[in-house]
Formats: C-alpha cells, structure tokens, sequence
C-alpha cells in the first residue's frame, strides 16, 4: 500500500472508531473537549480554548458557558488582563471528565478483549508508540486550516 492510501485508510478508519467509542458520551462534545483542554493544559482563556479547538470564540464561549453553569468549570478574572477570565477545571469536572473518559476505555477495553486474540492485542499495543509520534507530528507542524474546521486533537476529548 502506498503512503497516501495508507494515510486515508488511517484516517478513516482512526476517525470511525472514534466516533464509535464516542457513542459512550453523555455530554456534548464541545464541552467535553473543553473539558480535555483544562485537565491537560490547566487553565487557560476561552479565546485559547478555541484557538486550540479551531473553532470561533463565541462557539467556545457557548461550551464554556454551560460547563459553569453546571459547576464543572470555575472563572476567574485572569491576572494580567481583566477583560478576560482565566478557566479553571473545578473537582465536579475533573470528575465528570474522568466518568466519560472511563466510559469511554470500558467500552473499547471491551471491545479489545472480545475481537482481539492475544498476538492482535500485542501488534496493537506496538502501534501506540508509532501514533503517538504522528499525532505530535501533526501537532507541532504548522499548516493552514480552513476557517470553521476543527483541530485534530478534538477528536481524542
């Protein structure tokens, strides 16, 4: 298989299966991703929230606005500039988070464990370091992005 068949073959199939083990969710995935960004990144605006997320403000915004309302997310004025609110992920969010995220690895645990025999459960597992390296690729090289397109890393929550 060449490179550029291998390529959509990978992308095909790593975004099916993401939206399979999404079908666990039971919030949004905007807030979910929003989620994601401060229990990785700590806090940080809703302007770099959508920034990393490649989408508008106002749709950060929105998310945001629902994550506080529930409890899930805390804002503060941010220290350098007071028009702006630094975003914190409260416990109630790191919980609610690691709740979709445990959904999440149960149902593709399962999966793994009943469609995968053991020499597949190996070949998979040599596979993470290999992706790994691609997504930080992918991560770390600018390129241009179609305005209302989502970043990649949305995909992962």
């Amino acid at each position: 298989m060449d490179d550029a068949r291998l390529a959509e073959e990978l992308r095909l199939t790593i975004g099916q299966l993401v939206r399979a083990v999404r079908t666990a969710d039971t919030m949004p995935p905007g807030e979910a991703s929003v989620l994601g960004y401060l229990d990785r990144g700590g806090p940080m605006t809703a302007a770099d929230i959508a920034s990393r997320r490649g989408v508008s403000h106002q749709s950060a915004t929105k998310a945001v606005r629902e994550l506080v309302g529930q409890g899930l997310v805390r804002a503060e004025p941010h220290p350098l500039d007071g028009r702006k609110h630094l975003l914190h992920l409260t416990a109630a969010g790191s919980d609610r988070l690691a709740q979709e995220r445990g959904r999440r690895a149960e149902g593709l645990g399962g999966a793994i464990d009943g469609v995968l025999d053991a020499g597949e459960r190996e070949t998979l597992a040599a596979a993470l370091p290999l992706l790994a390296r691609l997504t930080s690729h992918l991560r770390d090289t600018p390129r241009a992005r179609k305005p209302g397109h989502r970043a990649a890393s949305d995909a992962t929550g």
